[in-house]
């Protein structure tokens, strides 16, 4: 399918000349008499290049430019600027409203093709990028999503692990050790000896590889072991 070049020009002459010769070297050409004519144009045709006079009624090319280039969609679309004007200021003005080459007039069909044929290159290569590195963070995007699912998959199986390999007593110490209960406090209120209590602390400690009661609280509380 041939890409689409818009090209707007007040002077039907030049308008003419420039789209014949650019059917002729293969492209789909559109035209339009004014900028706010060819705003329109863009929004319904999405031209793949934008060849534009700078002096023309309605709206001028740097207006349509900085119009064109306020839509998100079109800030990479290559733009040429033809004008009589070759004042430096002017040129520099052209460039400030975000077009891509400044053509003088008179110019030679034959340059004007080679530079639409330099930019369509690039912009496909630009474009080309940025759906490959769209693609890519997706795909990145979509493994963090999957790891994340893993690992919280893998917690949830490692807390009803720990849940299940607790007895009953050790889960009724741990509820009390949380709450800052001391041995003979928490014997008291199981009706066991600090000793035995002791001995269901340091099971608590071995089966989930803590080396202190603070670090056990900080485990059970982390991974829900307690309410």
């Amino acid at each position: 399918m041939p890409l689409t070049i818009l090209v707007v020009d007040d002077d039907l002459g030049t308008r003419l000349s420039v789209s014949d010769y650019l059917e002729l070297s293969g492209y789909s050409v559109i035209m339009a008499n004014d900028g706010r004519e060819a705003l329109a144009m863009v929004d319904d045709y999405h031209p793949d290049l934008i060849v534009t006079d700078i002096i023309m009624p309605e709206m001028n090319g740097y207006e349509l430019v900085r119009r064109v280039r306020q839509q998100p969609v079109f800030r990479l679309l290559p733009v040429i600027l033809l004008t009589a004007r070759i004042k430096t200021q002017e040129r520099i003005l052209g460039y400030q409203s975000g077009c891509d080459l400044y053509l003088p007039k008179p110019f030679e069909l034959e340059e004007l093709a080679a530079a639409i044929r330099n930019l369509l290159e690039r912009s496909q290569i630009i474009q080309s990028e940025y759906r490959f590195s769209h693609k890519e963070n997706l795909g990145i995007s979509t493994s963090t999503k999957a790891a994340d699912a893993h690992n919280s998959l893998s917690t949830q199986i490692q807390k009803s692990h720990l849940h299940s390999s607790l007895t009953h007593r050790e889960q009724e110490v741990l509820e009390l050790l949380t709450h800052g209960f001391s041995n003979a406090d928490m014997g008291h209120q199981l009706h066991l000896s600090p000793r035995t209590v002791e001995k269901y602390v340091s099971s608590l400690l071995r089966k989930t590889s803590t080396s202190n009661r603070a670090e056990l609280v900080r485990f059970a509380m982390k991974h829900g072991l307690v309410e």
